[in-house]
């Protein structure tokens, strides 16, 4: 089985695409290509929550440490942006 720092940088992988894949959303959306933004953005909720899905099955911690990887990455990734 995985130990716990194992979850929390599976969480914190998971949180970096999916804000960097938010970033280049936001672009295509202001870039006129709202089609492919709305492709995306429902790629990546999907993608986010299938692994959170996956992590619930393994039980309450690593579906925690993972959303806690997610959320404690989205302070670094939002001041990555100009």
């Amino acid at each position: 089985m995985m130990d716990e720092l194992s979850f929390l940088l599976i969480g914190a992988v998971a949180g970096a695409i999916y804000f960097a894949t938010l970033r280049l959303s936001t672009m295509l959306y202001f870039g006129g290509a709202g089609g492919q933004a709305i492709g995306l953005h429902l790629a990546r909720l999907a993608a986010l929550v299938t692994m959170l899905t996956g992590m619930a099955k393994l039980g309450a911690l690593p579906l925690l440490l993972c959303a806690f990887g997610v959320v404690s990455v989205r302070p670094m990734m939002m001041r990555l942006v100009p």
